[in-house]
């Protein structure tokens, strides 16, 4: 059995503190991790992860061309970059083509911390041009906000049903009543990061299965905790070895192209 980690957050050192603790400050948590590469790679090789999905997010439109060349000097190996875009960037699709290009395998967007609301018709030239080619990771969820709320993620599936879409933390972090109503068995994808250690066991089990095994991706949110933490309250969920598996990695290596599998739907 392989293990990917499809959700994690990385910092280059000269922020990586002050952005792990404006985290730790907006969700009132203590976070585990330092947001560094080094500290995110040695986590996974003592649980045995085979790759992980790494990126981090522009807050700024100035920010887009720097992150994203960290994110592709540091991809490679067990470490899968998933680049980051704005909606004031300038030229999203020509920055979009040197994500695929440059050999990323997704977008992350994290529409609380950006500032726009996922469903904006700002977005529409970025989730245009984006369409099938890449995944499209999406924070969804929170307390405090609704940018990324289920209902707004459901309205970007309907305008752009080509997207494929990887809704974080089971549809919507503290947001699961909603995202069983708009999210929940719909044609997108959900990990688990944030959302396991956040719920009854029994609870997480009954979205997983009413969402479908094949549709849901391990995470652990990661400078949020590390694995072995998460490891320990995935595998003791109620879900069967062939179940576990999916999420572990099956599901995973074929949405991300991961020899021997590779799908494109």
């Amino acid at each position: 059995m392989g293990i990917i980690d499809i959700h994690t957050h990385a910092f280059p050192e000269s922020i990586a503190s002050k952005a792990v603790r404006q985290i730790g400050n907006h969700y009132g948590i203590k976070m585990a991790g330092n947001g560094l590469l080094s500290d995110l790679k040695a986590s996974a090789k003592r649980s045995g992860v085979d790759y992980v999905v790494f990126h981090s997010t522009a807050t700024k439109p100035t920010q887009v061309r720097s992150v994203n060349d960290w994110i592709i000097s540091n991809s490679g190996g067990m470490m899968i970059g998933f680049g980051t875009i704005h909606p004031d960037y300038d030229d999203p699709e020509a920055e979009i083509e040197r994500l695929i290009e440059a050999g990323l395998k997704g977008i992350k967007l994290h529409p609380d911390f950006q500032g726009f609301d996922a469903d904006s018709p700002m977005m529409d030239r970025i989730y245009r041009c984006i369409g099938a080619r890449l995944p499209v990771l999406m924070h969804a969820g929170d307390e405090k906000l609704d940018h990324a709320s289920p209902g707004r993620i459901a309205h970007v599936m309907e305008k752009f049903p080509e997207l494929r879409i990887i809704a974080a933390h089971l549809g919507g972090h503290q947001k699961w009543e909603e995202a069983e109503e708009f999210l929940i068995g719909r044609n997108l994808w959900l990990d688990t990061s944030s959302a396991i250690a956040f719920m009854e066991p029994g609870r997480a089990v009954d979205i997983i299965r009413k969402h479908g095994v094949d549709r849901v991706l391990f995470g652990t949110d990661y400078p949020i905790t590390y694995h072995d933490r998460e490891l320990s309250i995935f595998n003791r969920l109620d879900l069967s070895k062939e179940e576990k598996e999916s999420i572990l990695w099956k599901n995973a290596a074929r949405l991300l192209c991961i020899e021997p599998f590779c799908q494109r739907e």
